[in-house]
């Protein structure tokens, strides 16, 4: 399998169904299984407005704010600021979750897995493009996605834009990441 470009132009936008914001699905796996019969899905939702989450009956979240000043998120009763922009934050996308925006409309990198079916582990990262970044080759029974989440990127001869994910399966050689701003590489795994 050779490393497959997901340009950011080509996602359909859907409205939440309360209008608070867009959701735009990067992959779900397994392939096809977007909307509710998803093992894991990555996207990006861009929030309009103050107002409750979607809940997920069976599903862990991880939740990275890309774009924008941050929310405070009320998960269950417990308040938790998102106000620092790449720092990936989990909790349960089965309890019930109320956000208020602190300061005008973000955009989140989605991750949410079905537990006992599905684990996943985000880590964002900063490079230069003089001075790649290695993302290891996927294990068997892993996927890799890195999507761009500020600046310019690059892994192996595909060009990132904005928002823009490459897809890495298993077999593959590892990666050189290149970027001037900040990446997610998302390890997603089946259990």
């Amino acid at each position: 399998m050779t490393p497959r470009l997901l340009p950011a132009a080509r996602r359909v936008g859907v409205a939440w169904k309360n209008g608070g914001g867009i959701t735009r699905e990067v992959l779900a796996g397994p392939e096809g299984g977007g909307g509710g019969g998803f093992d894991w899905r990555v996207s990006l939702a861009e929030v309009a407005g103050d107002g409750p989450f979607s809940v997920f009956p069976g599903v862990d979240r991880i939740l990275t704010l890309a774009e924008g000043d941050g929310m405070d998120l009320t998960v269950g009763g417990r308040r938790w600021r998102v106000g620092e922009r790449f720092v990936p934050l989990a909790f349960p996308g089965d309890t019930p979750t109320d956000c208020a925006l602190l300061g005008g409309p973000v955009v989140n990198l989605n991750v949410m897995c079905r537990r006992g079916r599905a684990a996943a582990r985000v880590e964002v990262v900063r490079g230069r493009l003089t001075d790649p970044v290695r993302i290891t080759a996927p294990a068997a029974g892993e996927t890799v996605l890195v999507v761009a989440l500020e600046g310019a990127a690059a892994l192996g001869d595909l060009d990132l834009g904005p928002y823009d994910a490459v897809l890495l399966g298993p077999g593959e050689e590892p990666a050189r990441l290149r970027t001037e701003g900040r990446a997610a590489v998302v390890v997603l795994r089946a259990l």
